[in-house]
């Protein structure tokens, strides 16, 4: 298996994005294709990897771009898995940002999870020394 190649691009089509979402169990965001897509094209950027031309990652972050960056997204499709690809995007999407203080993201409580993100250089929000934060979310009904 060759290495997917990596684009920056904020215009993805529905479908691909359906595609990897879909292959993530991601399912929520696939019930409006178009929602999907317009979210991604309103992202600050967007970070791809394709293979060939088949979508098989992408990173996506929001934000102000001066004091707060959010990573909104990063999926990779299970069979690319465990090849590097997500660290790949996660570098790529906040390389222009590294004067941004904050770089904020929310996940699922799973170890490789922690794991992966501790290894960029994130820390649990109530891990933060010598100041202690707290982190809130508050969901559409």
């Amino acid at each position: 298996m060759t290495s997917p190649s990596i684009r920056v691009d904020t215009d993805v089509n529905a479908d691909d994005l359906v595609s990897l979402y879909n292959s993530v169990g991601w399912t929520t965001y696939t019930k409006e294709p178009q929602e999907l897509a317009l979210a991604v094209r309103q992202s600050l950027r967007v970070v791809t990897a394709w293979d060939g031309e088949i979508l098989v990652g992408l990173a996506r972050v929001v934000g102000d771009r001066v004091t707060v960056i959010y990573l909104q997204d990063i999926l990779i499709a299970p069979e690319h898995q465990r090849r590097g690809i997500g660290r790949s995007l996660m570098h790529e999407v906040f390389a222009p940002f590294g004067h941004v203080r904050q770089h904020v993201l929310l996940t699922d409580d799973e170890p490789r999870q922690r794991a992966f993100y501790e290894s960029l250089g994130f820390t649990e929000a109530h891990d933060v020394r010598p100041r202690e934060l707290r982190s809130f979310v508050r969901f559409a009904d």
